[in-house]
């Protein structure tokens, strides 16, 4: 036994004097020294990790990679109420929910409609179809005013609107709502009644405002109006929806 261990021991005296085999490095004991140096690019074995950084892709609004904004809604709008229906079947008790809304653009149309449905969505959408089949158009001052006082009942709320100078928007509850859903400015509102209920608060305000209603001329009947007022031959047809006169001389 003896002479085999001398025997290995001579060997690897006489490779290391040779430069056979390398001894270890200090890096390889120490790899948190090791773990922030960077290989050479020249190195096939492993990966260059230097260089300069990559720009960001992302630009921001509507850029390459970026987010496209969302388009704007045609009418902002705002529940008022959400109540639970409960109605008596013979099976036993159905429940539904009614949603009150009231939509506008804030430059003289506002609308309210009421949805019921057994899901809350589905009742949102029917009240949002329904107060866009109710919408008004207001004929406004050029402050964004009334022109004068008007008073409204619905049931059992009674109010008064009164033009102020100045004063901006006074109002409460689904009174200041409507009125600011509808654009109005410069205007106080007095509930003159001790009513609690949103929605009848809320349709007497629409009540009142409907006394300053214009017609509201959609764009279908804008292109039929257009479409009617020549003829084929190029001759003026009607005007306003109302047939003219021709001469044929």
């Amino acid at each position: 036994m003896t002479t085999e261990t001398t025997k290995k021991e001579n060997i690897a005296s006489n490779a290391t004097s040779q430069g056979d085999v390398k001894p270890a490095s200090n890096t390889a004991s120490n790899p948190v020294s090791n773990a922030g140096s960077t290989s050479t690019p020249n190195d096939p074995t492993k990966v260059f990790k230097g260089g300069p950084r990559k720009k960001n892709v992302f630009k921001g609004k509507g850029g390459k990679g970026g987010r496209r904004p969302r388009p704007k809604p045609e009418f902002m709008q705002k529940i008022v109420n959400i109540s639970r229906v409960t109605r008596v079947v013979k099976g036993g008790r159905r429940l539904s929910f009614r949603v009150d809304m009231v939509i506008g653009d804030k430059n003289g149309k506002v609308g309210i409609g009421s949805g019921k449905a057994g899901d809350i969505t589905i009742a949102i959408e029917k009240a949002y179809s329904k107060a866009k089949k109710n919408l008004i158009q207001l004929k406004l001052t050029d402050n964004k005013s009334i022109p004068y006082e008007v008073s409204a009942k619905f049931c059992s709320s009674k109010l008064v609107i009164m033009p102020n100078k100045g004063r901006g928007l006074v109002a409460g509850s689904t009174v200041r709502n409507v009125l600011e859903f509808a654009g109005v400015t410069d205007v106080t509102a007095k509930i003159h009644s001790r009513s609690e209920n949103k929605l009848n608060n809320a349709k007497a305000t629409f009540k009142a405002l409907e006394e300053f209603k214009t017609k509201l001329v959609k764009k279908e009947e804008k292109k039929e109006e257009e479409k009617k007022t020549w003829s084929r031959d190029g001759s003026p047809k009607t005007t306003f929806g109302k047939k003219s006169e021709v001469n044929n001389k």
